[in-house]
């Protein structure tokens, strides 16, 4: 038996949860009872709602405090735990950095390779074609006026053609806005082009009214073609020339900034590799573990992403050494002998119909196949179209020796003789070979060219797939690293 005087004494609670009796339960009918807690004791039974006694305990704000305190922080840091943390966190950066970095490098030279290749490339191409089209035309013009009367329709055909294609060019350039000239404020291409497409309509008509004449016997017909011939020495070719030098310009900028392999995402790579294996040694010398199967997987994706880089930017730069070496610079050599070609023929040309005896035409004749020879001379040994370039060598000595053959004709004062060894058809007069040698360089042109597209073509393939493998590749690297440290930090606990 218990003294009832002990338990009255005691201070047993027992706390019951009734459910929802009649006594107690509040309420309307139809809505749910509310539940209460019942608390009994020595000094009587006490009833209040369940929810408050549910209610979970507020936070202690003093123990949050004191977690993130910076005294408790800083220790964390620099206890083992902690740096080994900061360690991981810092690879983790590290791997994605680089990964990223390289992606960005990479994608950014494949896009400015496809631009070279899409946008700058044509656009110099265009540009030589107007010219080369120009001095075909004003050299063909010279000829036609020389045959008198009726020129020949082949000769007539030419001059048309030249005529012909550089107003398409001019045509082609003023429908497309490449990127250099978007970049360029001044706008001097466009000005170049705005002042060519004018005057060569005023070209053609003193071209046409020499010819008139001439048909007429009218010896004025001579002095419209020199005219038409000093405004387009001097004031068509000149913007020509321009107009291409700026487009070959951009070309070999583009060829320049990518001659060599990316540095800043090889450098990175290293860095970040470096790292990797400097964390392994000390992390193996700490736990005594030789391997850390996490941050071998990194550092092999890593070293991966270096040996892809590293092969893939030397092989895309090694192209493009090629694609200046084999392609452009012969390529601008061979526009360049081209063009003086029609520059001398022209001279040629109007010095005969002007019957010039100042000697100017023959000196600027001279200048003109000199540095043709010297041109034609340095042609690089390894660049293609060699023997087209030894045949317009060929071509272009008996040029000269028929050129010597006009001048001692016209001497004696046959105009008629000097005449035919000019334009005649035969096989050794000036005509075939001029014909001979601009056959010959636009076939060692076209060769180059298509050298020049197929390098910087290899050089955008190779470099396919490197841009997301080496993202993708970083990011593998900083989970391995994560899931390696892991195991690590747990051992901590």
């Amino acid at each position: 038996m218990v003294d009832p005087g002990n338990r009255t004494a005691s201070t047993e609670v027992a706390a019951v949860r009734s459910g929802p009796s009649p006594q107690a339960t509040t309420g309307t009918a139809g809505s749910e009872p509310a539940r209460t807690e019942v608390l009994t004791g020595r000094r009587g039974t006490l009833r209040r709602p369940a929810i408050v006694a549910d209610r979970p305990p507020a936070p202690d704000v003093k123990a949050l405090r004191a977690q993130f305190h910076p005294a408790r922080l800083r220790g964390f840091v620099q206890s083992s735990p902690g740096r080994l943390v900061a360690a991981g966190l810092v690879l983790m950066v590290l791997c994605v950095t680089a990964g990223a970095v390289t992606s960005t490098t990479v994608s950014d030279r494949q896009q400015a390779l496809g631009v070279l290749l899409d946008d700058t490339e044509p656009d110099a191409h265009s540009a030589n074609h107007l010219y080369t089209s120009l001095s075909i035309a004003d050299a063909a013009a010279g000829t036609a006026f020389i045959a008198g009367g009726i020129e020949p329709k082949a000769v007539r055909d030419r001059y048309t053609q030249a005529i012909g294609e550089a107003a398409a060019e001019l045509v082609t350039q003023a429908g497309h806005i490449s990127v250099e000239e978007a970049a360029d404020p001044s706008g001097t291409d466009r000005r170049l082009r705005t002042g060519i497409a004018t005057g060569l309509p005023v070209y053609t008509g003193l071209i046409e009214t020499a010819r008139a004449n001439n048909r007429n016997g009218y010896p004025v017909g001579a002095a419209y073609l020199s005219e038409a011939s000093h405004q387009m020495q001097t004031t068509l070719l000149p913007m020509a020339e321009e107009l291409e030098s700026h487009r070959l310009d951009a070309v070999t900028g583009a060829q320049h900034r990518h001659v060599l392999p990316p540095w800043p995402a090889i450098v990175l790579l290293m860095l970040t590799l470096g790292a990797l294996i400097w964390v392994q040694v000390e992390l193996a010398r700490r736990s005594r573990r030789v391997f850390n199967m996490g941050l071998l997987i990194g550092t092999g994706a890593l070293a991966l992403t270096l040996v892809w880089t590293v092969a893939a930017g030397s092989v895309s730069a090694v192209s493009m050494i090629r694609c200046r070496d084999q392609g452009a610079v012969p390529a601008a050599r061979l526009a360049e002998s081209r063009i003086l070609v029609q520059q001398a023929r022209s001279a040629e040309m109007v010095k005969l119909v002007r019957r010039d005896a100042t000697g100017d035409y023959d000196r600027t004749f001279d200048t003109n196949t000199t540095r043709l020879t010297e041109l034609l001379a340095g042609y690089p040994e390894d660049a293609p179209a060699r023997a087209e370039v030894a045949d317009a060598r060929a071509a272009l000595t008996r040029w000269q020796a028929a050129h010597q053959r006009m001048n001692d004709t016209l001497a004696r004062g046959d105009f008629t003789g000097a005449a035919a060894v000019a334009t005649g058809p035969s096989a050794a007069d000036a005509a075939a070979q001029v014909d001979a040698i601009d056959r010959a360089l636009d076939k060692a042109a076209a060769a180059t060219r298509d050298t020049l597209r197929d390098k910087v073509s290899q050089a955008v393939d190779v470099l396919a797939f490197l841009a997301p493998g080496a993202f993708v590749l970083g990011i593998v690297a900083a989970v391995c690293v994560a899931l390696g440290l892991w195991p690590r930090l747990r051992e901590y606990r």
